[in-house]
C-alpha cells in the first residue's frame, strides 16, 4: 500500500477532493476538481498524472476519474483526519464550523494515526463521561468568553457535579438501559455498542473498521432502497447493510 505520508499535502487534498465527488456523481471529471479546489484545469491535469502514477487514481485524459481501491483506502484516512479535526474544534473548543474547516484543511495533513484516535476517544469521553457533557462544554465556553478567572467557582461547579452524577446514577438504577440492534435505529441516534453476535470473517471486518464493543456509533442516514445504513464511528463515515447491522447491539443515549 502507498504510504500516504508520502503524498504532499497538495497531492491529498486532490485526493480528498476526488473522494468528495466521486461520493456526490460516482466519478470526478478535471472541471470538476478544477471548480472544488480553485485552481485551473492545468494543475488539475499535473496532479492527476502523479496520483495515477502512484496507483491511487485510474485517470486517462478526456475521461472521468475514480479512485483506485488503495486510493479509496488513503482518501478515506484524509477524509478521517479532517473530518475527526473538525469535530473536535466545534464539539470541544465551540469553534464556529466556518473557522473550524478551515483549520482542519490546514492541518489535517500533519496529524499522526495516534494522535487522531486520542482526538476521537477524548470527544467520546466528554461526551459519554459523567464529569463532562454539554454543561461541562457551556462552563468552558464561558470561560473563553469572559476572560476571567472562574477557578474561583470551581468548589460550587464541583459539587453541582456531585449531585448531577448522584441524580445519574440513581436514574441508572432505576431505569432498564435501552439496547437495541442497530438495524433499528433511527437517524440521528447514537449510543454504545453493548456487543456484537457474530463471529468468524463478519466479526473481524467489523473490528478492522472500528465497529467494536465500547464503539461510540452514530446513524447518520438510512438507505432502505439499497438496504443500507449510513454510520459514524471512530471517525470513519461508514455504509453497512442491515443484514451485517443486525448483528450489532447498541446501548442508546438520550
Amino acid at each position: 500500500m502507498t504510504d500516504n505520508q508520502n503524498l504532499s499535502s497538495s497531492m491529498e487534498d486532490y485526493l480528498e477532493a476526488i473522494f468528495h465527488i466521486a461520493a456526490e456523481k460516482q466519478a470526478a471529471r478535471v472541471k470538476d476538481i478544477a471548480t472544488r479546489l480553485k485552481v485551473n484545469n492545468a494543475s488539475v491535469t499535473g496532479a492527476l498524472r502523479v496520483l495515477s502514477d502512484k496507483g491511487l487514481i485510474n485517470y486517462t485524459p478526456y475521461d472521468i476519474i475514480t479512485l483506485t481501491p488503495e486510493g479509496k483506502i488513503v482518501a478515506e484516512d484524509i477524509v478521517r483526519r479532517h473530518e475527526t479535526l473538525k469535530e473536535f474544534f466545534i464539539k470541544i473548543l465551540l469553534v464556529n464550523e466556518t473557522e473550524a474547516e478551515d483549520a482542519a484543511c490546514k492541518m489535517e495533513h500533519a496529524v499522526s494515526k495516534i494522535i487522531l484516535n486520542r482526538l476521537i476517544r477524548f470527544v467520546e469521553f466528554v461526551e459519554i463521561c459523567p464529569r463532562g457533557g454539554d454543561e461541562w462544554l457551556q462552563g468552558f465556553h464561558r470561560h473563553c468568553e469572559s476572560g476571567k478567572d472562574t477557578l474561583a467557582t470551581c468548589a460550587s461547579a464541583i459539587s453541582m457535579c456531585i449531585d448531577d452524577l448522584k441524580k445519574k446514577e440513581q436514574k441508572l438504577k432505576s431505569a432498564p438501559q435501552s439496547i437495541v440492534l442497530l438495524d433499528a435505529m433511527h437517524a440521528g441516534q447514537r449510543g454504545r455498542i453493548s456487543h456484537i453476535k457474530t463471529h468468524g470473517f463478519l466479526k473481524k471486518k467489523f473490528s478492522d473498521l472500528g465497529i467494536t464493543t465500547g464503539s461510540i456509533v452514530e446513524v447518520e442516514n438510512l438507505d432502505p432502497l439499497n438496504d443500507k445504513i449510513g454510520i459514524k464511528v471512530r471517525g470513519y463515515h461508514l455504509s453497512i447493510n442491515t443484514q451485517a447491522a443486525a448483528n450489532i447491539a447498541v446501548e442508546l443515549f438520550e
